[in-house]
């Protein structure tokens, strides 16, 4: 082995080192959000059962017969209601993170990419947005239009794009300069072609970067909503609102509360984690 091979071969062997413990935790972030996304899946079916009410089991304490969290004021068991109230913890912020990706994508593509009047008024109208606190406009529209789950959804959907389309749109102009775009040009390809087939694929690892954190952003969000009473109906299964039901309980069966919160917690963790473990890989992809 020559010297510049042994120099090659340590210097791949430090790169390595350093990676393997993060790819523990980005493997056992990847099994815990399965297991949360099996328990959203299941979550329909559990409603009936999590909702049934026995007043001769209230305010059991956890770790009694047959009930493994206790139960709440009504005899609710609290495992049901937490697995049963996964799929409205998940299911929201998945549709807010997605949808707020696509408009971005397609605004902030275009802004970046053609400029002039275009770029200005977007950067305009996001400025504005961007002014907005989120969480008091979700409760002022809530307060006037009594909004419900998916109005609620699609609210903080709005909210949250002008952030990702200013994201974008750096990207977007990052990218468009570089020899591939002008060589595209030169091909008299149509700029939604040279936006859509060649720019987005290079900034793919910044697009699903921020989709992780806004996933991981909309959970906190929209359970915090719900812990205000809003999006979600009394006596729904959901993490903020079991929160909420759990307070008035906490001397009794502390797991009503704590667990709902404990998991929100450890989901936007593992989020964010697996997040930045498939930006980098994605990055290194798009260096080779």
């Amino acid at each position: 082995m020559t010297p510049r091979t042994r120099q090659v071969s340590l210097l791949n062997d430090v790169r390595v080192a350093p990676g393997r413990p993060r790819d523990w935790v980005s493997t056992l972030a990847a099994v815990f959000l399965a297991l949360v996304v099996l328990a959203a899946i299941a979550s329909p079916f559990l409603t009936e059962l999590a909702t049934k009410q026995s007043i001769l089991d209230s305010l059991l304490p956890a770790g009694s017969p047959g009930h493994l969290l206790g139960t709440d004021e009504l005899g609710r068991d609290v495992l049901l209601l937490t697995l049963a109230g996964t799929g409205s913890a998940v299911a929201g912020p998945v549709v807010i993170a997605a949808g707020s990706m696509l408009l971005a994508i397609l605004i902030g593509t275009v802004a970046g990419y053609l400029r002039g009047p275009v770029d200005w008024i977007v950067g305009r109208v996001v400025d504005i947005l961007l002014s907005l606190p989120v969480m008091l406009v979700a409760l002022v529209v809530a307060g006037i239009f009594g909004a419900g789950y998916w109005v609620t959804v699609i609210m903080l959907v709005l909210l949250f794009c002008p952030s990702d389309i200013r994201i974008i749109r750096a990207g977007v102009t990052e990218q468009a300069p570089r020899p591939y775009i002008e060589a595209a040009q030169m091909l008299s390809l149509s700029p939604a072609r040279i936006m859509f087939k060649h720019i987005v694929p290079n900034v793919w690892p910044l697009i699903m970067t921020n989709f992780m954190l806004n996933l991981a952003i909309a959970l906190v969000t929209l359970s915090s909503l719900s812990f205000l009473g809003i999006g979600v109906a009394p006596g729904t299964p959901d993490w903020g609102r079991q929160i909420t039901d759990g307070r008035g309980i906490l001397g009794d069966n502390p797991a009503m509360m704590v667990v709902p919160a404990i998991l929100i917690v450890l989901v936007a963790m593992a989020i964010n984690v697996l997040g930045d473990h498939l930006g980098e890989r994605l990055r290194e992809r798009g260096m080779q």
